[in-house]
């Protein structure tokens, strides 16, 4: 679950390298965020070697779809997906992909949902 303050990895090539979430959004004083949700994150740092022509740059605010959520303890149910880090994909203002690739494995729920080109852009699916 992400919730405001949470720090996230981008897993795209926008040039971010980690950012921290401001506000989730959808829903009335929604505090957690799933995979698939749209918050709106804050850039912290930048990819050393995209610096110089990177899409976008430090302190920018985006949003960005949660694609990985750390799964703090374990659980025996098979809806839940762990994954080892949080994870996100910046979007554009008109929730466009700023990014052309998206490194690493997506959960199969965003096959199933409006960001199906977040799937089929990257390397694998988990289900």
């Amino acid at each position: 679950m992400i919730q405001v303050g949470s720090y996230l990895n981008v897993i795209d090539n926008s040039g971010a390298k980690s950012v921290i979430c401001i506000k989730v959004i959808s829903g009335y004083k929604r505090r957690y965020a799933n995979v698939g949700d749209i918050i709106v994150i804050s850039i912290k740092s930048l990819r050393s070697q995209r610096r110089s022509f990177s899409k976008t740059k430090k302190g920018e605010v985006h949003r960005a779809v949660v694609i990985r959520t750390k799964l703090l303890k374990p659980v025996n149910n098979f809806d839940k997906l762990g994954f080892f880090e949080n994870s996100a994909v910046l979007l554009s203002k008109q929730n466009k992909l700023l990014g052309t690739r998206v490194f690493g494995v997506v959960p199969n729920k965003l096959r199933f949902s409006k960001f199906l080109k977040i799937a089929s852009l990257s390397s694998g699916l988990v289900s």
